[in-house]
């Protein structure tokens, strides 16, 4: 029978969640690396065995920890980010010009065929890529360099890389999302880039339909349909049928179209998921109460799904990498909220149940499914 496992990194460690096919009983291990800031954790498709953590705090910076073996154990492996290439500045909230500067790695994406092969997302945004299983990292300047970058500014959160997208079928297409600058692609394998902005609107910059400068909060694929994508943004949810080459908006019923989270389901990829909270300054559920809304059709039609979930008096938030789904059948679906619980869905989200709760606050979950 198959397993589960799902990688859950927090504002104060990282932590293995472990079931059977049956996804009932769970075991936890953690914290990992507990008190450190752990964006992102998530494994190589192509060994499930390799584990990669983005390991940060104010205090001693950032330091990217490895395991080969299930998370069983780590070793600090390379942490030479160094921007390539192009110097010189992006922009500042007030339209300052501010130098560009690492803070941190928001996200991995390995390779689905090499594991030693993995792209990083970092703070201030930058790609980089390592073929050695992390031990030595390279910047794919022509993503900085294209000409928009200096126009570039952070969110709320910072200046940061936080989707990858890699086409299974053509590793030569690649598309990024930053916040706040958008969405970008390469159709050279990371040699030249461009804006992938078209049909976003964002009210509140300059020019609400500009190049660039939307504040995306994150890009979902199904990799059985790469052109086709899916997005959470700053206010509305969004879908491309081009591979990024224009976009337009799904939010259809919704009882709110800001959210920062959005996956799709494992086998239909029709089906999509997101967590809307109330609005950009009121980053909780509408109502107080936790739902989670799938569509079936791509988007525009959208179903709550409520059963095991607070209902009432429920405040807290999914961030951004904190949904995931796993391969089985039928689908899993989990996520984890700022209030340190991470809840599952045995049948694709028709009722769900916690995992663990009062973990830290949850930045990252990942699933896996395992042999």
């Amino acid at each position: 029978m198959s397993r589960v496992r799902v990688l859950v990194g927090t504002c104060k460690g990282a932590f293995i969640l472990a079931s059977d096919g049956i996804r009932s009983d769970w075991t936890v291990t953690g914290p990992l690396f507990g008190g450190w800031e752990i964006y992102h954790v998530t494994a190589s498709p192509a060994d499930p065995d390799r584990i990669y953590a983005s390991q940060s705090t104010g205090w001693f910076g950032q330091q990217v920890q490895r395991s080969d073996d299930g998370g069983l154990t780590w070793q600090p492996v390379g942490n030479d980010f160094r921007y390539d290439g192009v110097a010189g500045t992006h922009q500042w909230y007030d339209g300052t010009p501010h130098p560009w500067e690492f803070a941190r790695v928001w996200h991995f994406e390995p390779s689905p065929t090499d594991r030693d092969a993995v792209f990083a997302g970092v703070e201030d945004a930058a790609l980089f890529q390592s073929l050695d299983g992390g031990a030595g990292w390279k910047e794919l300047p022509g993503l900085r360099g294209h000409g928009s970058g200096p126009a570039w500014q952070p969110g709320a959160g910072g200046m940061c890389l936080h989707s990858v997208i890699l086409d299974p079928a053509d590793p030569a297409r690649m598309l990024v999302a930053i916040s706040a600058a958008g969405v970008f692609r390469t159709l050279d394998g990371g040699d030249t880039w461009e804006p992938a902005n078209r049909g976003l609107r964002s009210e509140g910059i300059p020019d609400a339909e500009a190049e660039v400068g939307h504040c995306v909060h994150h890009v979902a694929m199904h990799p059985d349909r790469p052109d086709v994508l899916f997005m959470q943004k700053h206010w509305d949810v969004m879908r491309s049928d081009d591979f990024g080459a224009s976009w337009y908006e799904i939010s259809g019923d919704l009882p709110s179209d800001f959210g920062f989270a959005i996956d799709v389901h494992a086998h239909e990829p029709q089906t999509v998921y997101v967590v809307p909270i109330t609005s950009d300054s009121l980053h909780y559920p509408p109502d107080g109460r936790l739902r989670v809304y799938r569509s079936r059709t791509g988007g525009g039609e959208w179903q709550p799904l409520s059963e095991g979930l607070p209902q009432r008096d429920c405040y807290l938030n999914v961030l951004r990498d904190a949904m995931a789904v796993d391969s089985l059948d039928p689908c899993g679906v989990y996520f984890g909220t700022t209030g340190g619980q991470v809840y599952a869905s045995r049948d694709a989200g028709d009722s769900w149940a916690p995992i663990v709760r009062d973990l830290p606050r949850v930045l990252s979950v990942e699933a896996q499914t395992l042999p």
